[in-house]
């Protein structure tokens, strides 16, 4: 008798199995399943996914995943001069089942939002900004249980922020081909290599996050994962949801009456980059805002008399940026935005350098990232706070949350005299120590 192929045995499987009950729920999903493997297609390393292009083949993956408890995802998009990127791949594991969903070909791919917000899954994610907005803007809502596996791994030690490339190398032993960096997502057809490429991307999520997540517990830091998790979604939640003209470069100095002059033409590029889909600053750049502010005058010919505007302005903004300056001359000064505060100056020389040293070593020793814990101006601000030199209406971040657990009484010690940095092994890979003394006279006795 011939050798059968797997294809072959999964045939004689549901013809089997379809014989023994036509009303079983179970069997039509169990045929339903091995339908969709013979369906699939498959990568270069011999696992199979299926290529969705069409609504219903979405909708049939959605169906299946709806008990799903393990749902990862990664998406391909194009975002080079648009006002928001655009969406061209969406990339899913699900339980071991991996799709390709080309969202060129599928228009309404809200199925798969709403998948990701209901359920009781885990959804997994490497450096997801993009991907949590892509969810957001679609839902209003998060995607449930969000886990970032390169955040995560910052927490117990590794690199932050690491590649997922270097990720999958480290704690899985794996590889993954980077060699479509540069492809064009919006061109069609796509190639088979293009596609593994793609799904590479999530084919090692689940093992990712069962490594991290088991590191996370051993180290008894996954409430402090979960608290950045969601500072972090916060902060996307609040830069989509509230206007964000203060990130315009080159404000602190401005009035208040200059400040609602950037606020106007901030509002204003907005919705003229929105309606054009194109990037906001290609409408109208951010130090032109600032110049504008600064002169002004809503009278057009004195803004056409501004050096580069015509070039540097799109098409159709000249009367809008008018509109905008004139709005807000009309206000009344209690109307205007407050300006922003400026702290004093904080410069902490030698005591500055020494913190950082004491912060990279205690952050060596607990296994966590530095820059996840804290940045050189933050601890700045926390010895500044602690010394009385600036005044903040809430304290600062690194004496809040479980970054104050690792180091809330780091810097105390350091400005008390009851905490040395030694040296220990100077040929170790961590040749630095923290020796903490009785008190500050010790080392004299």
């Amino acid at each position: 008798m011939p050798r059968q192929t797997g294809v072959q045995v999964l045939e004689y499987t549901i013809r089997f199995e379809f014989t023994l009950s036509l009303k079983n729920d179970m069997l039509w999903q169990r045929i339903a399943i091995l339908k969709n493997i013979l369906a699939s297609e498959t990568m270069e390393d011999g696992t199979a996914f299926e290529h969705i292009t069409t609504e219903k083949g979405l909708r049939d993956f959605c169906d299946r995943a709806q008990g799903c408890k393990f749902i990862g995802f990664d998406t391909e998009f194009v975002s080079e001069s648009r006002y928001r990127p655009e969406l061209c791949l969406l990339q899913v594991a699900a339980d071991g089942e991996y799709v390709i969903v080309d969202t060129l070909a599928v228009k309404d791919i809200s199925p798969f939002w709403k998948l990701l917000v209901e359920g009781e899954h885990v959804t997994v994610v490497h450096a997801a900004r993009e991907e949590f907005l892509f969810c957001y803007r679609a839902c209003g809502k998060r995607p449930k249980f969000l886990f970032d596996v390169q955040l995560a791994a910052g927490m117990i030690g590794l690199e932050y922020p690491a590649s997922y490339g270097n990720l999958v190398s480290k704690l899985i032993g794996g590889r993954v081909d980077k060699g479509e960096t540069r492809t064009d997502w919006m061109r069609r057809p796509l190639s088979k290599r293009q596609i593994d490429y793609a799904l590479s991307d999530v084919t090692f999520l689940q093992g990712l996050h069962e490594k991290v997540s088991r590191k996370l517990n051993e180290l008894n830091r996954m409430r402090w994962f979960e608290e950045e998790m969601d500072a972090w979604q916060t902060s996307l939640e609040l830069s989509e949801d509230e206007p964000q003209w203060r990130r315009v470069a080159g404000i602190s100095s401005l009035n208040r009456k200059e400040l609602a002059i950037v606020r106007e033409l901030w509002i204003a590029r907005d919705k003229e980059a929105e309606k054009k889909n194109r990037s906001p600053k290609r409408v109208l750049p951010d130090d032109l805002i600032v110049e504008l502010a600064k002169r002004g005058t809503s009278d057009v010919d004195r803004l056409k008399a501004i050096r580069g505007f015509d070039s540097r302005v799109s098409r159709n903004m000249i009367r809008p940026i008018a509109d905008a300056i004139k709005v807000a001359n009309e206000l009344d000064e209690d109307q205007c935005p407050k300006r922003m505060p400026r702290g004093k100056t904080m410069n902490l020389g030698l005591l500055g350098q020494f913190l950082n040293t004491a912060l990279a070593v205690v952050c060596k020793t607990e296994n966590i990232a530095p820059n996840i814990v804290g940045s050189s101006q933050g601890v700045r601000t926390m010895a500044a706070w602690r010394l009385g030199m600036i005044d903040l209406k809430s304290p600062p971040e690194l004496a809040t949350g479980w970054r104050a657990e690792i180091v809330g009484q780091l810097i105390d010690r350091v400005l008390d005299g009851t905490l040395a940095i030694r040296v220990g092994n100077p040929k170790s890979e961590q040749p630095l120590s923290l020796e903490y003394l009785k008190n500050r006279n010790s080392e004299l006795d």
